[in-house]
């Protein structure tokens, strides 16, 4: 089932789409809920993003075939970090080039979304409190992450975290491709069995820190060939299963 939120004349809700086609709901997606009798054409509404979390929790160097890329040891446990959930946006909205930075890349990531309040999960539990998966990109600020001790002005500017185009609840997420494109050119494809950490794994390690909300959304890494995004460039992230979330990169106002 695919769950997108989006908004349609003035009103912002949930729906479950099928091909082309938005059925709204009645209730909350984490919760239970009914597929009402209305209707909308994709083309027609606008997509948000899918959740909106209390907070973003990113893992840092996962994928085997990336740390072969940069050199480095395979991490002993999980590296997380937190992203301002006020660098969301969603499908189609536009990543603004900060004017503090000089190199911002692109990072294709499955993003994990959490479907209720968990705290100190098993291994064993964690697939019971998933709700589903989407795309993100983590947009980084490489000049800024370089320059910092640690990461969170780099990983945490305004539209630093494009997510969408929706929440897929029946996928197995242990074997997806997954592709990043730029100005439709591959420049990242790897595939979710390249994880040193699962995702269940990282829900309950992640679990064990803090506590998680309903629409909390963890990143779980990125496969190599990141690289730099320039003003007016297009950039999508593909998932098998999922689908293809696509942003412009835009010049800031300021």
């Amino acid at each position: 089932m695919k769950i997108v939120r989006f908004s349609f004349g003035s009103k912002i809700q949930y729906g479950v789409l099928k091909k082309d086609i938005i059925l709204g709901i009645c209730g909350s997606p984490f919760e239970n809920f009914n597929i009402t009798g209305d209707e909308f054409m994709l083309g027609e509404v606008e997509l948000l993003a899918p959740v909106q979390p209390s907070k973003i929790i990113a893992v840092g160097l996962n994928y085997a075939d990336h740390a072969h890329e940069l050199r480095m040891d395979i991490p002993d446990e999980p590296i997380i970090f937190i992203k301002s959930p006020t660098a969301l946006i969603g499908p189609n909205e536009k990543i603004i080039y900060p004017v503090m930075s000089r190199q911002v890349d692109y990072e294709a990531e499955l993003g994990i979304v959490i479907k209720d309040k968990i705290k100190d999960v098993s291994l064993e539990k964690a697939k019971e409190h998933v709700l589903g998966f989407t795309c993100v990109n983590d947009v980084t600020a490489r000049d800024l992450q370089k320059k910092d001790v640690q990461w969170t002005r780099a990983k945490s500017f305004d539209t630093f975290c494009p997510i969408g185009p929706c929440v897929e609840t029946e996928i197995d997420p242990k074997n997806l491709s997954i592709e990043l494109l730029l100005n439709e050119e591959v420049k990242q494809s790897s595939n979710t069995s390249n994880m040193i950490f699962g995702v269940y794994f990282l829900v309950g390690f992640i679990s064990r820190v803090m506590t998680l909300f309903p629409g909390d959304v963890i990143l779980t890494g990125t496969p190599p060939g990141v690289g730099p995004m320039q003003v007016d460039d297009v950039v999508e992230v593909r998932i098998e299963g999922i689908g293809t979330l696509r942003n412009k990169v835009a010049a800031s106002k300021r």
